[in-house]
C-alpha cells in the first residue's frame, strides 16, 4: 500500500508541475505535416513516437498496407472515428493530422499520418503537445490503430 500511495503522488506531482509549468508547445510551433516527405522528428523528451528518422528511444515501424492507397486511407479514417477522444483536423492526398485529447486533463496529442506514393507504407507520428512523460500513451495508441489496420485486412 504505501508504494501504490508513493506512485500515485509522483503521477500527481508530475501533472500538477505539468499544469502550473508546461513545457514550451514545441509541437504547435514545430513543423507539423510532411517537409522533404518526411514527419517531423521528435522532441528529446520521451513523449512521441515517429516513423521516419528517429532514435531508438522515439522509433516505431510505419503501418503497411496491400491495398490501394485510397483504400487504406479510407479505411484508416474510419479507425479514426473509434479511437476514443480523437478527431481529424486535417486530411489531404497523402496526409492525415489529428487531436487525440486525455480523458481527465484534456492534454492534447497531434497523430499524424503520412502515404508515400513509392511506398506501401503509412508513416506514423503521435506526439504530446505538453509535459515530458506520457506513460507511453502515443506508442500504445499508434500500435492499437495498427492493429485495427491489420484486423481489417488492409
Amino acid at each position: 500500500m504505501p508504494r501504490l500511495i508513493a506512485f500515485a503522488f509522483v503521477i500527481l506531482l508530475n501533472l500538477t508541475v505539468n499544469l502550473i509549468f508546461p513545457a514550451t508547445s514545441w509541437a504547435a510551433s514545430s513543423n507539423l505535416g510532411v517537409s522533404d516527405n518526411h514527419l517531423a522528428a521528435c522532441p528529446t523528451s520521451p513523449n512521441c513516437v515517429v516513423s521516419q528518422n528517429a532514435d531508438s528511444k522515439h522509433a516505431i515501424d510505419p503501418i503497411p498496407y496491400h491495398v490501394n492507397r485510397d483504400t487504406a486511407k479510407s479505411t484508416l479514417l474510419k479507425v479514426l472515428t473509434v479511437v476514443p477522444r480523437t478527431e481529424v483536423v486535417e486530411n489531404t492526398d497523402n496526409y492525415i493530422h489529428a487531436l487525440s485529447k486525455s480523458r481527465i486533463f484534456k492534454f492534447t496529442d497531434d497523430v499524424e499520418f503520412y502515404f508515400p506514393i513509392d511506398e506501401k507504407v503509412i508513416h506514423i507520428r503521435s506526439a504530446s503537445r505538453v509535459g515530458d512523460s506520457d506513460l507511453g500513451v502515443n506508442r500504445r495508441r499508434m500500435e492499437q490503430i495498427r492493429l485495427a489496420m491489420q484486423d481489417l485486412n488492409v
